[in-house]
């Protein structure tokens, strides 16, 4: 499977001055040949090729490499584009939103990543060091760093583009690499349900709860502080705005990666598979009010989801999604549905049954039960192809349905229970 491994380049001033002067060309000359596309509606590599390859090559001088794979990003945006509005992702067609992108041509930013293959970017992974094209010439000697898990995957495994970086006044190159599956486990003995939610990010049918607490705490804290800065407005008050960007995201994502590194081993270790809830499109069937809206939007329960997916697939382990419908109100011992099982946010009491225990664990051994069900009846792993995402996320890939989901009996018995 396609992992991306995401290495820091160390350049000196004169080398990233070479770096800047790079990414500022191929993509002024991005944009423009993205307007060449828009306005002949020419949007397939190869015919817009045709329109721009003679021209961005003379006017920017970049090489022949360069500035194929400048006329292949402008088309990849516009492929990338016509799915998000098929998909909706950009409102209904006649929208202000609709309108707006598809009224005028797709730009794009100064500093935004640009592809290197193998005849513009070779690497020296022994001496931690690569050699890369741009437009003042060759850059031999380019130093960068890695962890030694990301340096026996590169030089084992690296394959195809790598994309060149800007972020946060640090540079990076993602290289494409050929993983390895292992194989899968196609006979669990049982299934580790995971429950997640914004209180605790996660909790396990072993009963093992993994708080979230601490990082609410943070990003409200976080929040206040941008608000103050944003409100000062002054000088000093952006260089640290700027100097914060994406610190919160960056600490939710390293949790979210520990969290699914424990997950999987603890399944693989076991020999068990592991149960996710679907909880797609949760954001637009909730409605919250306005002091909940900020902590429900920041939950990055699809990240952290995506992550034991593709950690999953990587060491064979089976993964099930199902219908998280009523999981938090129905009796794992005997599968009563009720709105008043639910006693508070931290308990679960059944009205009939009197069984008693903490609501997030009683909510994951509900979704253990449904994913032993959907396997039984023939149910294959979940887990979906990682996308170009540094060494990390995943697309999705779904083998089963809602519709599945839902005959599943919520009070069924499994091994283990």
């Amino acid at each position: 499977m396609k992992l991306v491994v995401q290495v820091k380049l160390l350049p000196t001033p004169v080398q990233a001055a070479a770096l800047e002067a790079t990414l500022h060309a191929c993509n002024e000359a991005a944009t423009w040949a993205s307007g060449v596309a828009f306005e002949k509606d020419v949007k397939r590599n190869f015919a817009l090729r045709e329109h721009t390859y003679g021209e961005i090559k003379a006017r920017w001088g970049l090489g022949a490499q360069a500035a194929q794979h400048v006329v292949k990003k402008t088309c990849d945006a516009y492929a990338t584009l016509k799915a998000n509005l098929r998909a909706g992702n950009l409102g209904r067609p006649g929208s202000k939103r609709y309108r707006r992108a598809v009224e005028k041509p797709v730009t794009f930013r100064p500093q935004g990543a640009q592809p290197f293959d193998d005849r513009m970017l070779s690497w020296q992974i022994d001496r931690r060091r690569v050699s890369i094209w741009t437009t003042d010439g060759r850059v031999k000697d380019l130093a960068f760093t890695a962890s030694p898990e990301q340096m026996a995957t590169l030089a084992l495994y690296r394959k195809g583009e790598s994309d060149l970086l800007y972020r946060d006044g640090m540079w990076f190159l993602n290289a494409t690499c050929e993983v390895p599956e292992a194989v899968p486990n196609t006979d669990p003995v049982d299934f580790l349900g995971i429950d997640l939610g914004i209180v605790n990010i996660a909790t396990t049918s072993d009963g093992e709860i993994m708080a979230g607490r601490e990082l609410n705490r943070i990003r409200v804290r976080e929040r206040k502080l941008r608000t103050k800065l944003q409100k000062k407005n002054t000088p000093s008050a952006k260089r640290r705005l700027k100097k914060r960007r994406r610190k919160e995201a960056r600490r939710a994502k390293d949790i979210n990666h520990k969290i699914a590194k424990h997950v999987v081993a603890e399944a693989e270790r076991t020999g068990r598979g592991i149960a996710l809830e679907d909880l797609t499109g949760i954001r637009d069937r909730v409605r919250l009010r306005k002091p909940q809206r900020a902590i429900h939007s920041s939950w990055s329960f699809a990240q952290l989801g995506s992550f034991i997916a593709y950690k999953a697939r990587k060491a064979g382990v089976p993964v099930v999604h199902v219908d998280p419908a009523y999981t938090s109100r129905t009796c794992a011992e005997c599968g009563h549905i009720d709105k008043a099982n639910r006693v508070s946010q931290a308990w679960f009491a059944c009205r009939s049954c009197g069984f008693v225990d903490h609501a997030d664990r009683n909510g994951s051994r509900n979704i253990r039960a449904r994913a032993w069900e959907l396997w039984r009846r023939g149910a294959q792993s979940t887990a979906p192809d990682p996308p170009s995402e540094p060494e990390r996320g995943t697309g999705r890939k779904r083998g089963i349905t809602a519709s599945d989901a839902r005959c599943a009996s919520p009070g069924l018995p499994i091994p283990g229970s």
